[in-house]
């Protein structure tokens, strides 16, 4: 009895500890040190592997980062940045979808037809592709649910029947052009928030930190726990606030941020604050890190596959939506080439584990800004496309490599 009853009081002691030590100077480069040799590298190789290249093709070519050029790179990320955040939710779950290159193609030549041959409002004709692309999903979910079908098979029937079907309906044309000055195309070309939004959005974050870190503070005060530094809060908080606010004012020396850019960010924020902060996130992280465990935990583990695969396929069409209106035409090439590819990349690059149960909304946005940056970069260099290939498949391998090893350190510092 003795000794369970000093163990609580010296688990708090520790926690207090803890606390302590990472409210001090060095507190929070310790805590990160800490993390990262327990195998939570975070974002940290993908951090590191952007100043890298944009290290490399600034020396090569300074146009590289010239606003004028990191604006068109904004507008190209959004595209398979979309398709990639959706990438993300069935690897949160162990699976893959291989058909969203497909459903993208298939919804930008619906909108097309739908639109321009068939004269729907194009609202009208957006929500059916987004419509369509839900229920692909719901389909492959099926069946994995009901039939057990591996998730690579029944994707990659997806893409070929899909493929089959954005080709059928295009007919002999082959391709279908969106009116130019029309809303959706400007939206994919030209427009961009003005000024005074953008530097209000980039304080948002900032704010965002000081409210949640503030809350933190007064709950740990009132349960008379140690308290984190106030003054590192305001650091950090400045920090960001600053870097941000830099960034948009380097930016709207061009163009400025464009709303598609926008649009896609505020997706990867909502879909982060669902991942992690919602009972629905963390059964996907359950299910991802042992389906077995979270069925017997009462999780409705076939209700969280339809959510992924659904969402996956949503966000395939809304990104298939995107590229129309950015190259202001669907036709028989949208969707194919490497845009499966890119987008799973872009998942995998930017944190997001193949294994399951491990990733983060933010892996789309960091991953796509990697890809994005090589293809920018060696376009500006006029090197070959073959490359671009190259690289990207390497620093895809760097990352599940990084990834695969992160996994082991996670595993042997939990047995210690």
């Amino acid at each position: 009895m003795t000794e369970q009853g000093n163990s609580a009081p010296m688990a708090l002691d520790r926690a207090d500890a803890r606390v302590k030590h990472e409210a001090g100077l060095g507190g929070a480069v310790s805590a990160f040190l800490d993390r990262v040799r327990s195998g939570d590298l975070g974002s940290l190789p993908v951090v590191v592997g952007l100043v890298v290249i944009w290290t490399v093709f600034t020396s090569l070519n300074p146009v590289f980062v010239s606003s004028s050029n990191l604006v068109n790179l904004l507008f190209d990320c959004s595209t398979v940045g979309v398709i990639a955040l959706g990438i993300v939710c069935v690897l949160m779950v162990g699976e893959i979808d291989l058909s969203v290159g497909s459903i993208s193609g298939f919804a930008s030549a619906m909108v097309g037809t739908l639109w321009v041959n068939q004269g729907w409002p194009v609202a009208l004709a957006i929500v059916a592709a987004l419509a369509f692309g839900a229920l692909i999903g719901s389909l492959y979910a099926l069946l994995f649910n009901r039939l057990g079908m591996p998730s690579f098979v029944s994707t990659l029937a997806g893409l070929l029947a899909v493929l089959g079907m954005q080709l059928y309906i295009l007919g002999s044309t082959g391709s279908i052009n969106l009116p130019y000055g029309s809303a959706l195309v400007d939206f994919g070309q030209l427009m961009v928030m003005p000024k005074w939004v953008s530097h209000t959005l980039a304080a948002i974050p900032g704010l965002a930190m000081l409210i949640s870190g503030l809350r933190t503070f007064a709950r740990r005060r009132a349960a008379n726990l140690s308290t984190p530094s106030v003054a590192g809060l305001i650091l950090r908080v400045a920090a960001t606030t600053i870097g941000l606010e830099l960034i948009v004012a380097y930016l709207n020396q061009s163009r400025g941020i464009p709303w598609m850019f926008g649009l896609f960010v505020g997706l990867v924020v909502a879909m982060n604050y669902a991942l992690t902060r919602t009972k629905w996130g963390r059964s996907m992280t359950a299910v991802g890190g042992n389906r077995e465990a979270a069925r017997r935990a009462g999780i409705k583990v076939r209700a969280i596959y339809l959510s992924a695969f659904a969402l996956c396929s949503l966000f395939a069409a809304l990104g298939g939506v995107l590229a129309a209106a950015r190259l202001a035409s669907a036709s028989q090439q949208a969707g194919t080439g490497d845009v499966n590819l890119n987008a799973i990349a872009a998942a995998v690059i930017g944190g997001t584990s193949l294994f399951g149960g491990r990733g983060s909304a933010y892996s789309a946005l960091l991953g796509i800004i990697v890809i994005q940056s090589i293809a920018s970069g060696l376009t500006l260099l006029d090197l070959s496309s073959s490359l671009r290939y190259m690289i990207t498949g390497a620093v895809l391998a760097i990352a599940v490599i990084v990834d695969s090893l992160a996994r082991r350190s996670r595993a042997s510092h939990g047995r210690a």
